[in-house]
């Protein structure tokens, strides 16, 4: 059995994840520099990541059967990420190569709150297309739950929401980086997972506390969503469904790097829900394993076992 594994009676179809695949490129500074500005960094870090591969091996690292679906360049980063989701026994069939396009990349910048900026450049991640999507046909058809983010093409996001839904899988959207949705897209999803700015651009309501929080996660349900999951960062996650709508705290830790916590938190609410666990115990898993991987820095490097969230 491998670190982290564990045997449950649950019976799991697994997960499949559709996503980006990126190389992270890591600079620690004693803050973020302002428009214009060059500021002297300290450590530099170079690992991979993409909010796709970061949800992927969060779900292998935490037990579940994982199925990864996305699209590296022909490069040493794209060689390297592949073998690192073989290692963590992500069925990577449907990780695609591009002999067009360089692997993504995103370069970001950490203060020392753990705080981050990001640029990424998409590179293959960007044609990711409906015809890669029709080859893991049938691994959606037979998985319980498909999880996705906004780090592919648009197009092909709803392509596959659309036809997760029509074969009456689960659909989980992070809908990060933030960008429009359609209420036509959005009333086919199980449950959403938006961040603060996320939310913002899905109602137009500044979340600054929990009671814009509620107020947020009110507008997104009435959209057709059955559950909405709200992230706050140190303040844990608004949730909100037939039987919830209510902060669930995080726990308290020193930051070290917040890169990847948001992958983290969505890979293991997917796990949780795909195993029956109620919504609101599923947002404590995921608080949990957040929580430790902010402690540690980087975004893969820092993504917690099962034996680790379970302790906590």
């Amino acid at each position: 059995m491998r670190p982290g594994s564990m045997e449950n009676t649950v019976k799991r179809k697994g997960i499949v994840v559709v996503g980006s695949s990126n190389t992270d490129m890591v600079v620690k500074a004693n803050r973020l520099p302002v428009p214009g500005e060059t500021i002297l960094g300290g450590t530099f870090l170079m690992s991979p990541g993409g909010k796709g591969a970061n949800q992927a091996i969060t779900i292998a690292r935490l037990g579940a059967d994982v199925v990864f679906v996305s699209k590296i360049g022909n490069d040493l980063f794209g060689m390297q990420a592949r073998e690192i989701y073989k290692e963590e026994k992500i069925d990577t069939r449907f990780v695609f190569t591009d002999d067009n396009n360089p692997s993504g990349v995103a370069l970001i910048s950490i203060d020392t709150f753990g705080e981050n900026c990001i640029v990424v450049a998409g590179g293959a991640n960007m044609s990711l297309s409906r015809q890669d999507i029709d080859k893991a046909y049938r691994s959606i058809q037979e998985a319980d739950m498909v999880l996705l983010q906004l780090e592919i093409p648009t197009d092909t996001v709803e392509y596959v929401i659309d036809t997760a839904w029509r074969l009456g899988r689960k659909v989980i959207l992070n809908p990060a980086p933030a960008t429009h949705l359609s209420e036509g897209l959005v009333k086919k999803l199980y449950a959403i997972l938006p961040n603060r700015v996320e939310a913002e651009m899905l109602t137009g309501i500044k979340v600054t506390d929990e009671k814009s929080a509620r107020k947020a996660a009110g507008i997104i349900r009435s959209k057709g969503v059955e559950n909405v999951v709200i992230t706050l960062g140190k303040e844990g996650a608004y949730v909100k469904n037939t039987d919830n709508d209510l902060l669930l705290p995080a726990k308290e830790v020193e930051a070290t790097d917040t890169t990847g916590a948001g992958d983290v938190f969505c890979g293991a609410l997917s796990v949780y829900l795909s195993e029956g666990y109620p919504l609101a115990e599923s947002v404590a898993f995921a608080n949990a394993a957040a929580s430790i991987a902010i402690t540690r820095i980087g975004a893969q490097t820092s993504i917690p076992y099962r034996y680790e969230v379970e302790a906590l």
